[in-house]
């Protein structure tokens, strides 16, 4: 089989230790489980890093940092390839640009609203449609 090369944004991450039953924790589980691929990029581990940590969100230490080990050990590194500035948020080009980079199949977010429906080959999705698409069986 094929395996799946992903990018997963900040939002979804963040919502796994925050909602346990929600659809991002399933989405983080499947990303680091083949035959998918979960790709980051330095800067994309470094944002990561950066809002588990913040306090409003109250996500536990020790949960934060399995969560950051868990994605550092499975995740393959992409390294970008060139910059680019094409989301309303700058923050949000690391993604495009690490998916630039690894040739990913899908961009999971939160907010696809903020991205283009396409950037190369790479389609946009929500957590839902990822799930409809590698796991079906799993949505209620």
């Amino acid at each position: 089989m094929i395996p799946l090369r992903l990018v997963v944004h900040t939002n979804v991450v963040v919502s796994a230790p925050l909602k346990p039953d929600g659809m991002q924790r399933t989405v983080v589980l499947l990303a680091l489980t083949k035959p998918a691929r979960l790709y980051v990029t330095e800067a994309i581990l470094a944002e990561y890093e950066e809002v588990l940590a913040r306090p409003e969100l109250r996500i536990r230490k020790g949960i934060h940092q399995q969560l950051l080990q868990l994605i550092r050990s499975h995740a393959h590194r992409a390294t970008r390839t060139r910059s680019l500035q094409v989301t309303p948020d700058p923050d949000d080009n690391i993604f495009l640009e690490c998916a630039d980079a690894a040739c990913a199949d899908y961009l999971v977010t939160g907010n696809a609203r903020h991205f283009p429906k396409f950037w190369k080959k790479t389609k946009v999705i929500t957590s839902r449609e990822f799930i409809s698409i590698v796991a079906p069986h799993l949505i209620p």
